[in-house]
């Protein structure tokens, strides 16, 4: 089972996230955290690396009946959607699978979340 679903598209790279996140609020997502790597890596180790950002989506029916199943699931939300630039210049839009994720985790409640999510973050990514 993969770790994670993509996609990869063709456009500007500030482009495909908006297109991302307007993505994800169309499946009932947010966007809690942007992470913008590349001007981190910069800012912090003085390193030149790709444009590459991670947005941390959150679907809050759900992320409430995960929490309310299992009180430490809090450490592997929110659900991770990154933004690359590929050496070719396109950009990859990849999203990870709670499904595989959340296995580690030995709760059967949790099950039917996972796979709703996964359905849905599979539905935006097949959607760009």
């Amino acid at each position: 089972m993969s770790y994670y679903t993509n996609k990869t598209l063709e456009g500007s790279f500030d482009q495909v996230v908006e297109k991302v996140t307007n993505a994800l609020k169309e499946e009932g997502f947010g966007v809690l955290s942007d992470i913008d790597v590349k001007e981190t890596l910069k800012k912090k180790l003085d390193v030149d690396f790709r444009k590459y950002r991670i947005l941390g989506a959150c679907n809050p029916p759900n992320a409430h009946k995960a929490l309310s199943a299992e009180p430490y699931i809090g450490l592997m939300l929110p659900c991770n959607v990154v933004v690359q630039e590929t050496e070719d210049g396109k950009v990859d839009v990849s999203a990870v699978n709670p499904v595989a994720s959340m296995a580690a985790v030995e709760n059967p409640q949790l099950e039917d979340v996972a796979t709703h999510i996964k359905e849905r973050l599979e539905s935006v990514i097949q959607n760009l």
